[in-house]
């Protein structure tokens, strides 16, 4: 569709808006200069639309209340690939910030509802080439922007464990899936926690790889340097497998390195991990909200590895507790720039960009504000202030101080071979009433994202797994590994798995 070339009060509003100085005068000399120059971008519309893709055919269902248990699809399909290769045989569910062509995607949002993608994403493609069959798209949080399970606007998602509890969020529908044995695996983004703290609160294995191993091509995103996705498993060994299919650079995603040397993951889960140094992360245990039990269980499952041979010590990183900080100044200034005012994609990068996606959620979220969840209009509300006041000098300060947060990681790390600590400070919370106050709401959406948030910052690869049972509900113990060894993190996850006989699965599964 042709361009509207901006009309002279347009021009004027624009001129204004900047405090260029200009008189209707100048306008009107400006004014065929800018139609003049707008012209490409009608040739660009043009040439764009001669090499578009068209969405494939592809069949899907949104299920009925009895045929989606715990809330969890957002629809379901069967989409294949070769049928052949590591995944052959396996469903997997995607979780819905994530594209697979020809198939709705809401990311859990009235601001994205109605938008069918065009293309798939790279890991989607990944999965089919794997053999894997793409089973539907799981429920998301809204915008993916909450760590419980109470936000998606298709409804809460219920915990298999107990369904009056959160199954924890943004991956919601995907951990509970895999949790409930519904599918074989699963995949999840985490910009905060979003793997892991689902994974903790249902029991499963979700493993955050380091930032930029896995492609973000094709997911929706919310801040490029905290984006990743993931594998959400039932066991180590599958969370393995999966990762092996996911990682490696597509060469469209720039916040991934040009070159990554291949890994077998599975294989070096054979290494076993006796005789590798732990470090117990003392500031990850008894936060301002800790259950005693979590920190417990997670101090027990600490002497099981000491038990199956690693060697296990306290060690003291205090950036950890400021981490959360940084991580808050990243994920509010970072999200209102790149989320909301550009549209998911922002500008300047080199990076494979969806443009019916940025036109749809473009369009719909300014046509009613109002339809966002309560997390980003608070998010709105505390991040636009500042940005105008200080000009993103704060986020530029963060970004600076990850720098250092990394460090003391990387400094621990060199003792160390891996961290540990509790994924999550709490257990399940109950899932908030349809009524719910907007405190309510926001408090159970961000009340356990203090550990998890900080990886996201710093890139480490991190992954939970079961560290027990307490009063019948998983708990989650943080493995976190050096940048780009997530095989180290695998391999001790793995051990702890074997020496504990295998993770719990929810009553009747």
């Amino acid at each position: 569709m042709p361009i509207i070339p901006p009309d002279h009060d347009t021009l004027s509003q624009v001129a204004q808006r900047y405090g260029l100085g200009l008189s209707g005068a100048d306008i009107e000399s400006f004014t065929p200069f800018v139609h003049g120059l707008l012209a490409s971008w009608d040739a660009v519309e043009e040439l764009y639309a001669a090499s578009a893709p068209t969405a494939p055919d592809r069949k899907w269902t949104r299920p009925t209340a009895a045929d989606n248990p715990f809330n969890a699809w957002y629809v379901t399909c069967e989409v294949t690939g070769s049928g052949e290769g590591p995944l052959a045989g396996r469903t997997v569910a995607v979780k819905d910030n994530t594209s697979v062509a020809g198939v709705p995607l809401m990311n859990g949002s009235a601001t994205v509802e109605g938008f069918v993608p065009r293309r798939d994403a790279t890991i989607v493609s990944r999965l089919l080439a794997a053999g894997a069959t793409i089973a539907g798209k799981s429920v998301c949080e809204d915008l993916c922007f909450s760590g419980g399970s109470h936000t998606a606007r298709t409804g809460s998602v219920r915990n298999p464990w107990d369904e009056t509890r959160s199954t924890g969020g943004s991956s919601s529908g995907s951990a509970a899936l895999v949790a409930a044995g519904i599918v074989d695996l699963a995949t999840g983004g985490d910009q905060g926690g979003s793997i892991r703290m689902p994974a903790s609160f249902t029991g499963i294995v979700g493993h955050k790889p380091t930032h930029g191993l896995v492609p973000y091509t094709g997911a929706f995103p919310i801040e490029s340097t905290i984006d990743h996705l993931g594998p959400m498993t039932r066991t180590v060994t599958d969370a393995a497998l999966m990762l092996g299919v996911l990682a490696g650079p597509d060469g469209h995603d720039p916040r991934q390195p040009r070159s990554l040397a291949p890994v077998d993951y599975v294989a070096a889960l054979a290494q076993g991990a006796q005789g590798l140094r732990v470090g117990v992360v003392t500031e990850g245990f008894a936060r301002p909200n800790s259950t005693a039990a979590v920190d417990d269980a997670v101090r027990s499952a600490v002497e099981t590895l000491r038990g199956a041979g690693l060697v296990c010590e306290d060690v003291s990183i205090p950036w950890h507790l400021d981490g959360a900080k940084v991580w808050d100044v990243i994920g509010t200034e970072g999200v209102v720039a790149q989320m909301v005012d550009a549209n998911g994609y922002g500008m300047n990068w080199k990076g494979q960009y969806d443009p019916e996606l940025v036109a749809h959620y473009g369009a719909q979220w300014r046509r009613d504000g109002s339809r966002f969840s309560e997390t980003v209009k608070m998010v709105l509300l505390a991040g636009r202030p500042m940005i105008d006041a200080h000009h993103g000098a704060h986020y530029a300060m963060a970004r600076t101080l990850a720098v250092e947060l990394a460090a003391a990681y990387d400094e621990a790390l060199s003792r160390y071979d891996v961290l540990v600590m509790p994924t999550t400070p709490i257990q399940a919370s109950l899932l908030p009433a349809a009524d719910a106050s907007r405190e309510e709401i926001i408090a159970r959406a961000l009340e356990m994202i203090g550990n998890t948030c900080v990886t996201d910052v710093t890139g480490h690869p991190a992954c939970s797994v079961p560290a027990g049972l307490v009063d019948g509900l998983p708990t989650g113990m943080m493995i976190i590994g050096r940048q780009f060894d997530d095989a180290t993190v695998l391999r001790v996850a793995h051990t702890f798995e074997q020496a504990v006989g295998g993770f719990p699965t929810p009553p009747g599964v």
